[in-house]
């Protein structure tokens, strides 16, 4: 199985982010990502043994604790770079994020899974742009957009996702939860 951990974002971001892809779509011709699928990728852990699946769990759940992580989305811009763009992305501001991600990366690391090798940048990713496009229309829409804060929470818990590809686009399915605080 292929799978992930990340945070979730609660509806009135989603609603939020929804809006703002209804006004760009029309801008570019990019394969857009679908609004349910919008998650903030802690680590990616890839391809894992079905009867393993328990002792993921356990690591992860051992993560540290910790308060709640403040959590703003905020922004749009381009990986690698504007020039040679892959992806689309909508920033994310979360002090104490890239702590928890290294402890996720730790934890799976103890069970096989390899280190991740580049340094963590939280994300959303709004669309892939698989071949060169014309991007300017997408410029004008973003700088058309009334704001670029598009919301904040409080993240309390993280999740492990299972993700099956399919024709239409990924299908992430949540397998556990993970508090962040005590109870």
């Amino acid at each position: 199985m292929r799978l992930f951990t990340a945070l979730d974002l609660p509806p009135d971001v989603m609603a939020n982010l929804e809006d703002v892809l209804r006004r760009l779509k029309p801008a570019a011709r990019i394969q857009w990502s679908r609004v349910e699928n919008l998650h903030i990728t802690l680590k990616f852990i890839g391809q894992f043994a079905d009867d393993r699946l328990a002792q993921l769990k356990q690591v992860l759940a051992a993560v540290p604790r910790r308060p709640a992580i403040p959590v703003q989305v905020r922004r749009v811009g381009f990986f690698p770079n504007p020039h040679a763009p892959r992806v689309f992305w909508c920033g994310i501001e979360a002090p104490g994020l890239e702590s928890l991600a290294a402890d996720a990366d730790s934890a799976a690391e103890s069970v096989g899974v390899a280190r991740e090798t580049r340094p963590f940048s939280p994300h959303l990713t709004l669309a892939r742009i698989k071949e060169p496009v014309g991007l300017q229309p997408l410029r004008e829409a973003v700088a058309a957009l009334p704001s670029l804060e598009f919301g904040s929470f409080e993240a309390s818990s993280f999740f492990l996702y299972q993700s099956a590809l399919r024709p239409g686009g990924s299908v992430y399915t949540k397998l556990a939860e993970f508090p962040l605080i005590s109870s």
